[in-house]
């Protein structure tokens, strides 16, 4: 019996516009629990991090799930996006083993096979609870026409099991890092986190509203934030559009 088995509640749904907003909703009228997990096999209006959409292209992961904020300790809401990703690359790469040279995660929580972006977290609070949404294209990816940069499926790296299966690997990695953190604290998910992520060194551009700072990354702070290595001095990030750049561009 895996860790997902007896940690989560799964609901399935042919069509649902939102597997985020679902939660939501069932949080905001007192039927949220630690637990509750929603699929979608279609997400019609789907929802990722910075007001952006989440498209489907079809056979992909959507999939929700709410968890008790109580209990992470004082570092709870800077710590999800670590364990969330986590969790999402584990499942990821226990469903579709050949990609384990190709993925890796981009700060905070973006999943990139080949560099490009695979897979997305959405996390919001709502009362005591956490709610984290994560999308992977699997099968097949948006049209390049569709999105603002280049996209790539978990395919690429050979036959992908039914979506239900993926969902419940993925239930099942983010079952077991919460469980660390809760045990060991943030700095294990920290250092499991940094051997999983772009290397120490890769050239990266910061962008937020005005902001736009070039550097190499140079690690995590204890809390998280992103370290950048610039021309002025390091730099510490809480926020902003990571973009990874090509080493001498």
């Amino acid at each position: 019996m895996s860790r997902a088995d007896h940690f989560w509640q799964l609901s399935c749904f042919d069509e649902l516009p939102s597997t985020s907003d679902y939660c939501l909703d069932v949080c905001r009228a007192g039927h949220g629990a630690a637990g509750q997990a929603v699929l979608a096999y279609r997400q019609t209006k789907g929802r990722g991090s910075r007001g952006r959409n989440w498209l489907d292209a079809g056979q992909g992961l959507a999939l929700s799930v709410v968890l008790d904020a109580s209990h992470a300790g004082s570092d709870a809401l800077g710590g999800w996006p670590f364990v969330a990703s986590l969790g999402f690359y584990d499942g990821l790469l226990r469903a579709v083993p050949a990609a384990r040279s190709r993925l890796m995660i981009k700060w905070p929580n973006d999943i990139l096979l080949d560099g490009q972006k695979m897979g997305g977290i959405l996390i919001e609070r709502e009362g005591d609870f956490v709610l984290i949404g994560l999308g992977a294209n699997l099968v097949s990816a948006p049209q390049q026409s569709m999105v603002e940069r280049p996209v790539a499926c978990l395919a690429q790296c050979g036959c992908v099991p039914d979506v239900k299966t993926v969902a419940q690997h993925v239930l099942d990695g983010l079952a077991w890092w919460q469980q660390k953190w809760q045990q060991k604290g943030f700095a294990s998910v920290r250092s499991a986190w940094l051997e999983r992520a772009h290397p120490l060194g890769t050239p990266l551009v910061v962008k937020g509203g005005t902001t736009y700072e070039e550097g190499h990354f140079a690690g995590l702070a204890e809390d998280g934030r992103l370290l950048l290595s610039t021309e002025n001095g390091m730099k510490t990030i809480a926020t902003g559009d990571i973009l990874l750049m090509e080493k001498g561009a």
